[in-house]
Order: structure tokens, then sequence, then C-alpha cells
């Protein structure tokens, strides 16, 4: 009684995700930035923080490309690290779901089921 049982698949790591090398990260910061912006005003309220937040995050991401990072996992981790100084008072979010979020929306640009990983 109280046993778990795990499927092979349940036990295997999830492999890692690598975005293609960036050719042109300001244009993928400003997609990044529009589509953030988009899906923060959706998810709860439009509020002007929004669009800083979205800035912000942008700049963390844009930044880490420029530098060659291609992990997603070691992108996010940077956004939620570098997120922790943000002022989130006025806001619903924290980094963790700003990292998230970013995750989310680059997964789909990819066409990765961001679910399931497929």
């Amino acid at each position: 009684m109280g046993e778990l049982f795990l499927s092979q698949s349940m036990t295997q790591a999830i492999p890692p995700i690598t975005l293609p090398p960036s050719q042109h990260p300001e244009q993928e910061g400003e997609w990044l930035k529009e589509k953030l912006h988009k899906w923060l005003d959706e998810e709860f309220l439009p509020e002007a923080i929004n669009q800083k937040i979205a800035e912000r995050a942008s700049a963390i991401f844009v930044r880490q490309r420029m530098e060659g990072e291609n992990d997603l996992g070691s992108l996010v981790i940077a956004i939620v690290t570098e997120m922790q100084s943000f002022d989130f008072s006025k806001s619903f979010y924290g980094e963790f779901a700003i990292a998230n979020a970013v995750s989310d929306l680059l997964l789909e640009s990819l066409g990765i089921d961001k679910c399931c990983g497929q």
C-alpha cells in the first residue's frame, strides 16, 4: 500500500531544449517583448507595468542570446535570476511567472508542445 510505480518514460530526464543560434537577437527580442506584453495583458488585466516587465525580460533575453546562450533552461534561469531585482509590487506577476511565460512562448514558436515536450 502506498507504493508508487513509475513507468520508464516517467523516470527519463527531459532532454534539454536548444534554440537555434541567433542571427538577429534584437529582432528576437522585439518579437518576445510584443508576445510577452500581449500575454501579460490577456492573462489578467492590462496594466501599465506589463510593458516594463516585457521590456526587462526581453532585454535579459537579448543579452543572453548575444552572449551565445542557446539553452532554453539557462535562458529561463537567467530571466528568473535577473528579474528578482524587478519591482513587481504593481503587478500580479513575479519572476517565475515571467520566466515560465517566456519559456512557453519560445516553445510555441518552435512548434514544441509546452505540456509534453513533443
